[in-house]
């Protein structure tokens, strides 16, 4: 057979991944904060996108102009049809311009020199808010409410303050603001001596010096090197740092575990004395710095609320707050249509125009996939929210995909990061997705996530004198029609931080 050049045509399907669609993936599993933070990047980078702002706008599902809501190209005045350079990508509307120029000839108005000038309503509005000066000469009286807001001190700078009374010596006083900034955010001093002392070039005794001045500064039990330390200087400052507490202090560990019995030897009290001074350990602060963190929480937004509907089921709507909205800009697009253009201002133009175009494309098809999968995992867990938890009913990404015609990773995706409120509070969209435990009884399956809270409502209500082993947990819930094995309720008690029935058994007795 000849071997030699020839030309052969093949058709065949494959799935590109275009820009377009890489962008609708990336929004698709953006939370709500994330996603307000990619559309304000666009709006400073993309000269087509503008905010809309307007109580009755169209939101994330607006409709960007195109060829086919705008008017016909005879239509449009002469000097638009002549430099309309992108006519097959965006139309302008000339009722939007003629509203938006009517718009900017009202806000001209006299000053008073009798001259006409323009005033822009919105700084006219942050004006008006503007933070007043204080000078009361002209008879206004402005107030700023943040003048009157106290800033909140951090545990460095409260340290810092009370530095001057216990160090006089400048070199200790610099010793001291290295180690402030090693202190942690509970107030412990995570540092090596030897290596300290070395980077500051001071001996070990003139170290240790310094930092028993700092142990007297006030929140009490900073700079600690460790937990019994740290409650060693409380304890102190109480008067109570006894030689039997102190033993009980360098053994901190035992009370963890609650080995009271060899606690109450090695201390040499007996169980009416090692009760109050347990107490008084309790009583202490372990993180004395933690009260100065002032770290904001970040509340959950929910993307979703679902309310009761009038005939007993259930609604759920989008929770338009959480959606950034966004449009194609008209009036600017009315402005750089007319003049030729460069092939670079040219190229530039034409891609931020079909970047806003599918930016609003698909913010509106995240908006819409949200409510899709929302509203099924609402219609599957209908019991959890008529009855509680303990209807939770088992459910994969399979199920959801299937009723709703859609893949499985688009689901997962949705589910990511993404909040619901219900009248049973606020849950993360996987929340509703757990395991199927089969039923001892050959009836309905039961959720993981309904059993483990199963274990935990037995835990609660349990006996002080009659601790619940696994075993016996095991036996309750196969009663109940849970065909459970015992290592899986040791992996759900483990989960919820609940310690073993010989654990819990000294806990509660220390407690009586």
């Amino acid at each position: 057979m000849a071997i030699g050049p020839k030309l052969e045509f093949r058709q065949s399907q494959q799935l590109v991944m275009t820009p377009q669609l890489m962008q609708a993936i990336k929004l698709l599993q953006l939370s709500n904060v994330d996603l307000i933070a990619h559309v304000n990047s666009e709006l400073e980078s993309n000269p087509f996108l503008e905010r809309d702002d307007s109580p009755d706008g169209a939101g994330p599902g607006a409709e960007p102009p195109n060829s086919e809501n705008t008017p016909d190209a005879d239509n449009r005045p002469a000097e638009i049809q002549e430099g309309d350079w992108l006519s097959n990508e965006l139309e302008t509307n000339p009722e939007a311009i003629s509203d938006n120029l009517d718009s900017e000839l009202s806000n001209v108005f006299p000053d008073d020199n009798g001259e006409y000038q323009a005033v822009d309503p919105v700084q006219q509005k942050a004006d008006n808010w503007r933070a007043p000066s204080n000078n009361t000469s002209s008879g206004t009286f402005d107030y700023n409410l943040e003048a009157f807001v106290a800033a909140e001190i951090s545990l460095s700078e409260h340290l810092q303050e009370q530095l001057g009374f216990v160090l006089t010596n400048p070199a200790d006083v610099l010793v001291a603001h290295q180690l402030i900034d090693c202190i942690d955010e509970s107030g412990y001093l995570r540092i090596d001596d030897a290596e300290m002392s070395e980077r500051l070039g001071v001996s070990k005794q003139d170290l240790e010096r310094v930092i028993l001045a700092l142990q007297r500064l006030d929140p009490v039990g900073v700079f600690a090197r460790d937990l019994s330390e740290c409650l060693k200087l409380q304890l102190k400052e109480k008067n109570r740092y006894d030689p039997a507490m102190q033993t009980l202090v360098e053994n901190i560990e035992l009370l963890a575990l609650h080995d009271l019995v060899k606690l109450k030897r090695i201390c040499k009290v007996d169980d009416e004395d090692l009760k109050e001074m347990v107490l008084e350990i309790r009583e202490l602060n372990p993180k004395p710095g933690a009260a100065f963190n002032n770290e904001v929480a970040q509340p959950i937004v929910p993307d979703a609320f679902v309310q009761p509907a009038s005939d007993g089921g259930w609604t759920v709507e989008l929770n338009t707050e959480s959606l950034p909205r966004v449009l194609v800009s008209q009036s600017y697009y009315s402005r750089i249509s007319q003049g030729p253009k460069n092939d670079k201002e040219l190229a530039y133009f034409t891609d931020s125009l079909q970047t806003a175009n599918w930016l609003v494309k698909s913010l509106d098809q995240r908006a819409q996939t949200i409510l899709k999968v929302s509203s099924e995992i609402v219609r599957q867990q209908e019991g959890f929210l008529n009855y509680g938890i303990q209807h939770l009913r088992p459910m994969n990404l399979r199920v959801v995909a299937d009723a709703i015609s859609m893949h499985e990773s688009t689901v997962s995706r949705v589910t990511a990061n993404k909040y619901i409120a219900t009248p049973r509070g606020i849950f993360e969209l996987k929340y509703f997705f757990s395991a199927a435990i089969a039923s001892s009884a050959g009836g309905e399956s039961h959720s993981a996530e309904s059993v483990r809270y199963r274990v935990k409502q037995l835990i609660d209500a349990e006996d002080p004198k009659r601790i619940l082993s696994d075993d016996a947990l095991v036996k309750i819930l196969k009663d109940d029609g849970v065909d459970i094995a015992r290592r899986t309720v040791a992996k759900y008690r483990e989960a919820l931080r609940i310690p073993s029935s010989v654990q819990r058994r000294k806990e509660k007795k220390s407690l009586t």
